[in-house]
């Protein structure tokens, strides 16, 4: 018989790469007690010591998560089931020495807080995101693995991933950080989808709904659902080539989950305590909209700093408020367009957010570049000790989402637009997988609407924290912003609790009455002008009754200790934001042609 070297070569290489594959397995006997048993194996490994680590960070979060903590019952083996030597050099490591060039391990996971975060387990699915979930090699990032997730098949339980099947209940990833970034709900889901032409390819869109719900609510919100793909592909002018072909929505709407949204490279994490019925219809098809598009944007529209993606530390980017930010302005902004809210809806609800940023004090210490930079010490981190965000920080999610909408205001002035930058960039840097640079920002804006505008955006915008003038951009589609300059304005967050007394709830703001006159966080006011608060009593509507520029006196508590100070009322600072014809206004025929060509509705 004769012997064919090449096909001896090809089964010698099949079966080395093969041997090179790191496996695990997943069970959830336990799972009333929140509990996973997990094991994984990595084989043809080099003499010495293998470090095996839990994550602390996770795709899309920037802060640290010490997953670690929630792992216990570490046991580690050679090939031959031998008990190894464990050394444990800081809290989320495991040492091991005297393998014969193969490693077991297992472990016990508690998991009970269904995010985009962490993981739950419980009777009704396991909901994995996979940091918080497996454990790590390093220097081994670049092995395919191979999971075996054993579901419950007494409770009907089935897997949804990004990651390919291999067969049964066996996925696979080509390596650690397409692993780490493909989180998986395991229950008796449902699921729907539909194909979108892609530049002649056939893109799969598949919408799994873990829910409480009826088919019938599952079958109402996917026809949101498609709108706002269909919606977000027209802005780019494409869908992104999913790398299996489809994009996974992950959706868990249940009383015991979290609410969350996290965007991943061929799916997103979406859950919340609303079910379909009980106001999940309305209230979180925002967040699918907004995960959908870091699709393109944070995804493959990547900054530089994230790349590649760092589980042992917090992730820091100074371009957030373009990957959050950007992304969030486009979030109910698609809903508009897609018919899932009117015009006024959209225009009305931009007011919570701008009047956030406008009237805040942190402008005067941080620009939107520097507020990204925070993302570590907010980004669902937690402390114990108090700070001063309130003064100090503007989320770059919102600081970023008004300065898109005046961006995009701004573009339409000059005949040009938001989507076609954002198209720009996407072509660019997004289509081609070629992380940006802030430098690279503005090299495209410049490029796209000249060396003028786009240098002064930046320079007066971005690295500096300077405003728009936004009355003026509103002006421009028929919009109205306008502020009640004849509303007394105390400045502190005050409640009445049911001892008839005032708690100052939160840090008074940089600047404003209470701020000036002494006021803090935890002081309990007693009265105003020397009459007593009382039980029942709303402590805005007693402000109401006085004028803008009057004087109260404020009696207050601090340690126990009685004191008391003068508030010289402000008028109220926020604004309110309207279509011009909401507000009595005429509307010329230009500024609605101009406010349909930028929502594009009739």
């Amino acid at each position: 018989m004769k012997i064919n070297i090449l096909s001896l070569l090809f089964i010698a290489i099949s079966i080395s790469l093969q041997s090179q594959t790191n496996r695990y397995t997943i069970s959830f006997e336990n799972a009333v007690h929140h509990e996973a048993e997990i094991t994984a194996s990595f084989p043809q490994l080099d003499q010495g010591v293998l470090s095996v680590r839990m994550g602390r960070s996770s795709p899309g979060r920037y802060a640290l998560h010490e997953f670690a903590k929630n792992v216990y019952n570490f046991k580690a083996t050679d090939s031959q089931g031998k008990p190894l030597g464990i050394h444990r050099p800081n809290p989320y490591q495991w040492d091991i020495s005297g393998h014969d060039g193969e490693v077991k391990i297992s472990y016990t996971l508690f998991a009970n807080r269904g995010d985009g975060t962490y993981a739950q387990i419980d009777e009704t699915h396991a909901h994995l995101n996979i940091p918080a979930t497996f454990m790590y090699v390093t220097h081994l990032e670049d092995r395919k693995i191979e999971v075996d997730f054993r579901v419950r098949e007494d409770l009907n339980w089935k897997v949804a991933t990004q990651m390919p099947k291999l067969m049964g209940n066996t996925y696979t990833a080509p390596n650690l950080q397409y692993f780490m970034d493909s989180p998986t709900e395991i229950s008796n889901y449902g699921l729907r989808q539909f194909t979108v032409d892609n530049n002649g390819q056939q893109q799969n869109i598949q919408f799994v709904l873990h829910h409480n719900g009826t088919e019938a609510e599952l079958d109402t919100y996917f026809e949101q659902v498609k709108k706002v793909v269909l919606a977000e592909k027209e802005v780019f002018g494409e869908l992104p080539n999913y790398d299996y072909g489809t994009y996974t929505f992950l959706a868990c709407y249940i009383p015991n989950a979290s609410g969350d949204g996290m965007e991943h490279r061929n799916s997103t994490i979406l859950t919340d305590r609303e079910g379909l019925a009980e106001g999940g219809m309305k209230n979180n098809i925002g967040t699918v909209a907004h995960e959908f598009f870091h699709g393109w944007n944070v995804e493959r529209i990547r900054p530089q700093a994230l790349e590649p993606f760092n589980f042992a530390e917090a992730n820091m980017s100074g371009e957030l408020w373009f990957a959050e930010g950007f992304t969030s302005y486009y979030t109910n902004f698609i809903l508009c367009r897609a018919g899932i809210i009117t015009p006024k809806e959209y225009v009305e609800g931009l007011t919570g957010t701008f009047n956030y940023v406008w009237n805040s004090p942190a402008r005067q210490f941080f620009n939107p570049i520097e507020m990204s930079y925070q993302a570590p010490f907010v980004d669902a981190s937690t402390s114990v000790d108090p700070v001063n965000r309130d003064n100090t920080f503007i989320s770059y999610y919102s600081y970023g989402s008004v300065l898109g909408l005046a961006l995009d205001l701004s573009l339409r002035q000059n005949k040009l637009n938001l989507d076609d930058y954002m198209k720009l960039v996407w072509q660019t840097y997004g289509k081609k997988e070629i992380p940006y640079t802030l430098s690279d920002l503005r090299k495209t804006l410049v490029q796209y609407a000249g060396k003028e505008f786009g240098n002064r955006f930046f320079d007066q915008y971005i690295h500096n924290s300077e405003m728009p003038n936004y009355e003026e951009l509103f002006n421009s589609v028929g919009v109205v912003l306008k502020r009640a300059t004849d509303k007394p304005y105390f400045g502190a967050s005050v409640n009445i609790n049911q001892f008839g007394v005032g708690i100052v709830q939160r840090n008074t703001t940089i600047g404003s009455p209470a701020y000036t006159a002494g006021l803090d966080n935890g002081d309990v006011i007693t009265a105003i002008n020397n009459i007593p608060l009382t039980t029942n009593q709303s402590f805005g509507e007693l402000i109401a009754q006085f004028k803008v520029g009057e004087s109260v006196q404020v009696a207050y508590t601090r340690f126990g200790i009685p004191k008391s100070t003068t508030v010289v009322l402000s008028a109220d600072p926020t604004y309110t934001i309207e279509l011009m014809e909401e507000n009595g206004g005429k509307v010329s025929k230009q500024l609605l042609k101009n406010r349909k060509d930028w929502l594009k509705v009739e």
